[in-house]
This record gives C-alpha cells, sequence and structure tokens, in this order.
C-alpha cells in the first residue's frame, strides 16, 4: 500500500490505517527510537505511541512525506522519553509522569511568538541543509537528526570516523555563520 493510500485511510478514521502504517513503517521506526533511547521496550512504546499520534495528528494534517512524519514523531517522543527517564533518575519522575498525562488535557503554555520563532528557525535551518552538498546534508541529518553513532555514519559513507566527525564540525560551523547572517544570534 502506498503512502497517499494509507494517508487516505486515516483521513477516512479506518482503523485498519494503523497496522499498514506499523507494516510499512515499524521498523524504521522503531531503529529512530533505539538509536536514542538504547532499550527495547522504551522503543517498542515510542512507536506504538507513534501510531497513536499519528491518529490524531490525521486529520487535518496531511503529511507530504509520511515516512518523514512519522520520523519527526518517533524521534520527538524518544527525546521526550529520554528526557523523562533522566530527569526521573534524579528524583522527579513522577511529576514528568502526571505532565504527561493531563498533556492532551492542559493547553500548550508555549507562546504563540515562540512557536513561530521555532518554526522560522526550522524553516532557516531546512533552506541551510538545501545548500549543502548531498553528501554533507545526509551525514548531518544522520547524526541529529536520526541520532546516529559517528561510527556507523563513517561506515555508511565508507568514510573514516575522523573524516566524518570534521566533516560534521564544519557543517556545524557553517550552520552557525548562516544563522548569524540570517539574524539569530546564539
Amino acid at each position: 500500500m502506498d503512502d497517499s493510500d494509507i494517508i487516505a485511510l486515516y483521513f477516512d478514521r479506518d482503523e485498519s490505517a494503523i497496522p499498514q502504517t506499523a507494516a510499512k513503517y515499524g521498523t524504521y521506526c522503531y531503529a529512530i527510537a533505539e538509536h536514542i533511547l538504547a532499550n527495547h521496550e522504551d522503543s517498542e512504546e515510542c512507536v506504538n505511541d507513534t501510531w497513536l499520534h499519528a491518529w490524531n495528528a490525521m486529520p487535518p494534517t496531511h503529511p507530504a512525506h509520511l515516512k518523514l512524519f512519522l520520523a519527526r514523531i518517533a524521534r520527538n517522543l524518544a527525546f521526550n522519553r529520554f528526557h523523562a527517564r533522566k530527569t526521573a533518575r534524579r528524583g522527579s519522575g513522577e511529576m514528568l509522569l502526571v505532565l504527561d498525562e493531563l498533556a492532551e488535557t492542559i493547553a500548550d503554555a508555549r507562546t504563540t511568538e515562540g512557536v513561530v520563532e521555532e518554526k522560522e528557525l526550522s524553516g532557516c535551518i531546512s533552506r541551510f541543509l538545501h545548500t549543502l552538498p548531498e553528501r554533507d546534508c545526509g551525514i548531518f541529518l544522520k547524526r541529529y537528526f536520526y541520532v546516529l553513532p559517528v561510527r556507523e555514519i563513517a561506515a555508511q559513507y565508507q568514510l573514516s570516523e575522523k573524516h566524518t566527525s570534521t566533516a560534521l564540525s564544519r557543517t556545524r560551523k557553517k550552520l552557525a555563520a548562516y544563522l548569524r547572517k540570517e539574524g539569530y544570534f546564539l
């Protein structure tokens, strides 16, 4: 089943959308969560939560690229779980659990201005990534979006780890310069 058919199932509120999504993108979303969490059970929960979030988002959201839409959800859920685990070790995990339970009931505390600035920054970074050569863009995304280890990225591109680390460092510096040029001060 192709992505447009799966999206149509979500818009029709057809529950078969979830197993179809899981069959096509389950392994992909699991790999994203596992790279961040390094924990099978937590990664499985993130994947299941990804389907729920996708169900709740479509409609009204109509993703242009279902795979990237799901990757973003899985990634954000995994980072949230990672930070929750880290905080829980410091003794305030229960508060995070309570806030998580209330998240769908309570409005987002971020200001409209902050949300707009976040979208503008996201667009700026996206434009920057389009200026990069394909390999540098791929290395950057694999490291900072998919959270792959440098050693794994180096192997995928048949580079040394040192070369990959240097490429990442140079791209970060280019990004900082680009953001300053666009009016963002870091």
